[in-house]
């Protein structure tokens, strides 16, 4: 208690000591320089007369060349034991007279110097011109003592025991005054320890005091009377405040983990885009240097529809997650048969496989099974997995898939003898953009996304999708678990064949990618129909006129008129009505099949359009036509 008491007392006195002092150091260093400022003035002023003084009674010593009454006036300055030396020069600058002070002979200046005082060394020198009648007849030169650093000290041992006085005075008086504040405090100081010490909120400090001290101290008890209420209140704020740090961190740690996964994606989306690039260009090379070798045209043409074939496997997997993501993808559920599935499945993938040298098991039931739901969906599922397994395992390796039925669930094994899958990446291989070997020697890579969107597009079938593994290089399974439809019925599955037509039409094609819109034009004049190709709007919009299409297939990005202005130039026409608008554009996002339709478009078909989805179209003049808006 004492020790806080004489703290608080002591800083009090030693804030009223330090407050005086330094009013008065400062006021005394202001007195300080102004005395010697008005010391220096004094004594140039008074050095200056004497050697005006000089310079009058010498002028006549000079003009009659009278060098011993120059001499006597010189030697007057003996009443003046301040000044240590004189003299006077001629007009040519030769000294005619001098005086010294004491015994000891100064070294007087070869030549005087210009009129004006200077301070050498602690010494005033002066020099005054002696004039008479207008004409210069001589210097006079004077040296004084200038005691500017006896003055300084004298002043400040004066100032000093000032000062000294002072401070002592205001120490006895700030510690008579600061018992009326130290007292409230301490009391303040004590039940606050007390309060820290038990947690008890129901102390106050007693006393009633005037004055603000009086109000802090009802301040205190209020606050005290404040934080009792709320003390329960903010223990369970601290609780749910943990919680959501702990929320928060973890949520931070998704992010930064999201932010690496992002930068790993874009890095491994370049390098996955531009693997395929270049057998295609080397394909282009072969089909321009041996165009006449039909082998050799066939390799090439095998090697870049593969190539291709997994460019767009890419795009289309990267636009599935982002419509599941935004919330904008269907499914077409209807009854499918297990078999059909795994077909569609292997066309995409046997030709991976194969280029592996893996080794393809297959083991499905004897009895068709039925599950109700999406069979393109479900066949991305199986692809997805079967490519996934390819990829990681090395070359001559093996690929199994197999399923069996249990009670009302399918289940579908996927397994290989691959690199296999470490234990802590086990929860996290189903995650966006994880990769399971992120090596830059890696030999396959792959965008993070294919385990993902199979896992999704599994939930959306109501059912549920596993990784096992026994660790690295000992191979990984994927158990896929789907409901099954317990009373089959054989589906229809419409073959290619039926998309042909006997029916002949009138098409327009516009795109200014002149390759893709000559070759889709051959192959339909080829088929019986009378085509038009066109590569920009306004030629598209005059033919449309003049020809009156069926069909009009539309790029959206034409020049000079976008697809979308084209389209409804087209329905302006008077046979614009009933003609078949088709969208062909790389654009795939809900909003945009959404500004075709708008537009007055009945059908959108995402880019690279294969021809079989043309001849679906021209199979059945009675499709279904979008609601314009």
């Amino acid at each position: 208690m004492q020790h806080d008491s004489g703290s608080v007392r002591s800083k009090l006195i030693l804030m009223a000591v330090s407050t005086t002092f330094v009013a008065l150091l400062s006021a005394s260093i202001a007195m300080l320089l102004y005395d010697l400022r008005t010391f220096q003035r004094y004594w140039v002023d008074d050095l200056m007369t004497q050697a005006d003084i000089i310079a009058s009674v010498s002028a006549p010593a000079l003009s009659f060349n009278d060098a011993r009454s120059a001499q006597q006036n010189l030697a007057v300055l003996r009443v003046r034991p301040q000044i240590l030396s004189g003299a006077v020069y001629t007009s040519s600058g030769v000294r005619f007279a001098s005086y010294t002070q004491g015994t000891l002979e100064p070294a007087y200046p070869v030549k005087p110097g210009r009129p004006g005082y200077t301070i050498d060394r602690g010494e005033l020198v002066v020099y005054h011109n002696i004039v008479d009648n207008g004409e210069v007849l001589g210097t006079v030169y004077l040296r004084a003592r200038f005691g500017l650093v006896e003055r300084m000290l004298n002043y400040a041992a004066i100032l000093g025991i000032v000062l000294l006085i002072s401070l002592v005075i205001a120490a006895l008086v700030a510690s008579r005054l600061q018992q009326g504040i130290t007292r409230p405090l301490l009391a303040v100081t004590n039940v606050a320890r007390e309060v820290m010490q038990r947690r008890d909120f129901s102390l106050r400090v007693p006393g009633n005091n005037p004055g603000e001290i009086g109000v802090l101290v009802a301040a205190f008890n209020d606050m005290l009377a404040e934080i009792g209420r709320r003390s329960h209140a903010l223990q369970e704020a601290n609780l749910t405040l943990e919680h959501e740090m702990q929320v928060r961190h973890r949520a931070e740690e998704a992010l930064l983990v999201a932010d690496r996964r992002k930068d790993e994606f874009l890095a491994t989306l370049a390098h996955e885009l531009r693997n395929p690039l270049a057998p295609i260009r080397t394909g282009l090379d072969i089909l321009r240097i041996r165009s006449g070798d039909a082998q050799a045209t066939q390799r090439a043409t095998d090697i870049m529809e593969r190539q291709l074939r997994q460019m767009v496997r890419l795009v289309d997997d990267l636009l599935d997650v982002s419509r599941i993501n935004t919330g904008k993808f269907a499914i077409k559920m209807g009854r499918v048969e297990l078999k059909a599935v795994v077909n569609d499945a292997l066309e995409v993938v046997r030709s991976y496989i194969e280029l592996h040298g893996h080794e393809l098991a297959i083991d499905l039931p004897d009895r068709p099974v039925f599950l109700h739901g999406d069979a393109t969906r479900l066949a991305q599922i199986l692809s997805n997995l079967l490519n996934n397994a390819a990829k990681y395992t090395n070359r001559g390796g093996r690929v199994s898939l197999t399923a069996r039925v249990e009670e009302r669930d399918l289940v579908i094994q996927v397994a290989d003898n691959g690199i296999g899958i470490a234990p802590d990446m086990l929860n996290h291989v189903f995650e966006m953009f994880v990769q399971v070997d992120s090596t830059l020697e890696r030999t396959n890579a792959g965008l993070g996304v294919g385990l993902s969107l199979a896992r999704r597009l599994v939930e959306l079938h109501g059912g549920s999708i596993e990784a096992h593994s026994a660790g690295i290089n000992r191979g990984s399974e994927f158990v896929v678990r789907l409901p099954i439809v317990v009373e089959p019925e054989m589906p229809t599955k419409t073959s290619p064949a039926a998309f042909m037509t006997s029916e002949t039409y009138r098409i327009l094609l516009a795109d200014d990618n002149v390759d893709f819109v000559n070759s889709i034009g051959a192959l339909l004049s080829a088929m019986g129909h009378s085509v038009v190709i066109t590569h920009n709007g306004p030629d598209a919009l005059t033919a449309a006129a003049r020809f009156c299409p069926d069909y009009a297939f539309l790029d959206i990005g034409l020049p000079q008129m976008s697809g979308y202005d084209l389209a409804r130039g087209i329905r302006r026409l008077s046979c614009g009505q009933m003609t078949l608008l088709i969208a062909v554009t790389g654009w795939g996002q809900e909003k945009d099949r959404q500004l075709a339709f708008e537009a007055g478009f009945d059908h959108h078909m995402v880019k690279p359009v294969r021809f079989e989805q043309i001849e679906e179209i021209l199979s059945n003049r009675s499709v279904i036509k979008k609601v314009r808006g």
